[in-house]
């Protein structure tokens, strides 16, 4: 009697998880599951080495993990001789090998590997077929309903539908614990000087993260941000022992502090659990519960679980929505008409101001920066100064471990740049150097002075806060949120506006010669 033909089932390196159809429908007497490690997918941005490291080695246990489970695993190693450097091709060279009656993938989590997978169903000369991915909490269809119904999509309204649906965080009647919604406003305070960060957890490296590591070393020597030290899990076990460590030790503290920022600081109470949740090696709804369980036992605030809960089971879905709903022509929305080069200084750290010098810094070393520093400074500073779009979009979307395209894009083109001429956020989350000034301990040591806007020791922040204003007025003035600038402005006059004005074209210039 003839063997019968295998399933060839493929697991790209962000769908790190046995929960998925793609593995948990196999028959490991005759499928086989396809994982590859490929130089397209590691280059089409320059991603962090460590990023690179950190995939690689979870990919490699978790195809060791899928093995001591009794499937049979063909994993196709970077170095590999035979190896084509790219999905479609690794995935042509396993039906050309193993004779399968057809392929199965679960949706990529980026619009060009949707086109990619749907280019290569056609040079199939088997069927391919495209399960959902069900690690998500709403479905396409699930937002798309949502959306369809209303004529502006506020993440907030979102946030309190899923709660709803979900019962996360809802007494008996239906009503939100502590009484209200959102402890948002509970959740902005700055960092006291006395302020005890408890230490973060690392990880033997073994055999098989050691082989990743002197790999990288080697293939990618020119790589952006450093390799080591190296933290990271790598593995389902070792992800839980992160959020262990954090509902324990972090997470009382997340939302007193969650939009501070200090100098030599790079974690302070934030979670460092997306990079894991976003490669599947844990599940948002177990880390949700986890938190809700951390308040209803009395150890953790309410405001610090809410404000935790709402980042994944509101912001982390919405986005992904809003990807799948305006792709691909989100990636093209420039609605600020916005079009300088990225600066040097968003890859080298190499500025006099502290506060994006440590922002980049902690990038180079740690592929992570918080979303503070994320959206506050280097993604304020983009939006004042006017850089590119989609400048902006490929460096994020390359030096954080935690990103991928679906959730990068829409946190930066719509709400770090407003690109998306404010389908996201009602206003641009633009400041001066006064906000940076009262939520870090950056400026005390920078080079230029929060509290002025013209002349040397200008903060650049300033003078190119209200030269945004004054330039993108047309835009803005009629924003119900945005009057009292408009009108301190206005006060100003025009000697001191156009001394401003002066000033902005002068970090313009400075910027352009790397000397900002």
């Amino acid at each position: 009697m003839p063997k019968p033909s295998p399933t060839l089932r493929v697991v790209l390196g962000d769908q790190l998880s046995t929960r998925l159809a793609v593995i948990t429908e196999a028959d490991r007497d005759k499928d086989v599951i396809l994982m590859a490690e490929v130089m397209r997918e590691a280059t089409y941005v320059s991603h962090h080495v460590k990023k690179i490291a950190f995939l690689f080695s979870a990919m490699r246990h978790y195809a060791q993990a899928l093995r001591e489970a009794g499937f049979t695993v063909r994993y196709v190693q970077l170095d590999d001789g035979n190896n084509s450097q790219s999905l479609e091709g690794e995935i042509l060279r396993a039906v050309d090998a193993l004779g399968p009656d057809r392929v199965v993938v679960t949706e990529p989590g980026e619009w060009r590997l949707r086109e990619s997978f749907e280019a290569l169903r056609l040079a199939l000369p088997v069927p391919l077929d495209v399960l959902p991915d069900t690690r998500f909490l709403c479905s396409h269809a699930e937002f798309n309903a949502w959306a369809d119904s209303r004529t502006t999509l506020r993440m907030e309204h979102f946030y309190r539908d899923m709660r709803r649906r979900h019962g996360l965080l809802l007494e008996v009647d239906g009503k939100p614990c502590g009484g209200q919604w959102n402890f948002d406003k509970d959740n902005r305070k700055p960092a006291p000087a006395e302020l005890k960060v408890p230490p973060r957890i690392s990880f033997r490296k073994d055999a098989i993260t050691r082989d990743v590591l002197n790999l990288v070393r080697t293939r990618f020597p020119d790589g952006f941000g450093r390799l080591e030290p190296f933290h990271f899990a790598v593995n389902r076990r070792q992800a839980l022992r992160e959020l262990d460590h954090f509902t324990v030790h972090i997470l009382p503290h997340f939302g007193d502090y969650q939009d501070a920022m200090v100098q030599g600081q790079p974690y302070l109470y934030h979670s460092l659990l997306s990079a894991y949740i976003n490669a599947g090696l844990l599940y948002p709804m177990e880390v949700c519960r986890r938190a809700e369980a951390a308040w209803r036992d009395g150890t953790a605030p309410i405001n610090a679980v809410e404000g935790f809960i709402r980042q994944i089971l509101g912001w982390r879905e919405y986005v992904r929505g809003i990807y799948w709903r305006f792709m691909p022509d989100y990636l093209e929305r420039n609605a600020l008409k916005a079009g300088r080069p990225l600066p040097w200084f968003y890859w080298s750290g190499e500025t006099r101001m502290a506060c994006v010098a440590e922002a980049v810094g902690h990038t180079i070393d740690h592929a992570y920066s918080h979303h503070i520093q994320r959206l506050m400074v280097t993604g304020n500073f983009a939006l004042l100064a006017g850089l590119d779009p989609v400048a902006v979009h490929e460096w994020y979307l390359a030096v954080y471990a935690d990103a991928y395209e679906w959730v990068e894009l829409p946190n930066t083109l719509g709400m770090a740049l407003h690109a998306d001429g404010g389908l996201l956020a009602s206003k641009p989350y633009a400041a001066s150097g006064n906000y940076i000034n009262r939520m870090s301990n950056y400026c005390s040591g920078c080079a230029y002075d929060p509290k002025v806007t013209t002349g040397e020791k200008a903060c650049p922040f300033n003078a190119l806060y209200w030269d945004f204003l004054d330039r993108h007025r047309d835009r803005f003035s009629g924003n119900a949120r945005m009057p009292y600038v408009y009108s301190t402005w206005d006060r100003m006059g025009p000697e001191r506006q156009a001394a401003i004005r002066t000033q902005a074209a002068a970090h313009l210039e400075a910027m352009a010669r790397n000397a900002l």
